[in-house]
């Protein structure tokens, strides 16, 4: 996986809560192409259409509040975004991204819908629109558990 990310940027608001991400009347399955199918539909109803593979989501505060679902990670992982760059995430919901391999990261950038950006999750930074901003830096073991997939991946290769 890359620490390198690169694409178009979605953004939205303040408190995107799991509801949004995967509205629960999709949660009575296990298949992944499901979730990816309706990510975001709670706010955008097309977007699962309109994302490509490394997109970058944007927004503001408290980005995955609401309830526990790993399902909210996982959709967006499946529907192609390559990393969620947030002011703040919801504890939880940072914690499942890891664990699920969606990269993340904590920062307050003046990315707009339809711009290009790069997250360098390792350095910690977000360019887009000829600035640089710098976001809150993993922890080394989140970057690893990152890169090697996500924590089932991580702790297969650590045995392994």
């Amino acid at each position: 996986m890359a620490l390198r990310i690169e694409g178009k940027v979605w953004r939205f608001p303040d408190n995107i809560d799991t509801d949004l991400i995967i509205p629960g009347k999709y949660l009575r399955t296990t298949d992944l192409s499901v979730f990816a199918a309706h990510a975001m539909e709670g706010i955008d109803p097309d977007f699962a259409k309109k994302v490509g593979k490394g997109d970058i989501i944007v927004s503001g505060r408290n980005f995955g509040c609401g309830s526990s679902r790993e399902q909210a990670p996982l959709a967006l992982k499946h529907a192609g975004v390559g990393c969620v760059v947030a002011e703040s995430f919801a504890r939880i919901f940072f914690r499942n991204a890891i664990n699920v391999g969606l990269p993340i990261m904590e920062a307050s950038v003046g990315c707009r819908t339809g711009d290009h950006a790069i997250v360098d999750i390792e350095a910690g930074t977000v360019a887009c629109n000829g600035r640089v901003y710098h976001g809150t830096k993993l922890p080394d073991f989140l970057v690893e558990i990152l890169a090697d997939g996500g924590l089932v991946a991580h702790r297969r290769k650590e045995s392994g």
